[in-house]
């Protein structure tokens, strides 16, 4: 599946339209807050398997 720039426009055009504008700084932190817990447990995952 091959996303380009003009799809990614429509893409953020129709959740601006559906949040409004001033959500989207809020959901763009807990998007951001998410992917970096999702990582640090990936990374305690990694080395609670390398102990073992």
């Amino acid at each position: 599946m091959d996303v380009g720039g003009p799809e990614i426009l429509i893409i953020l055009a129709v959740i601006a339209l559906l949040f409004g504008a001033k959500k989207i700084p809020e959901l763009a932190r807990s998007l951001g807050r998410s992917a970096g817990e999702f990582r640090k447990g990936l990374r305690e995952g990694d080395e609670s398997s390398d102990a073992e």
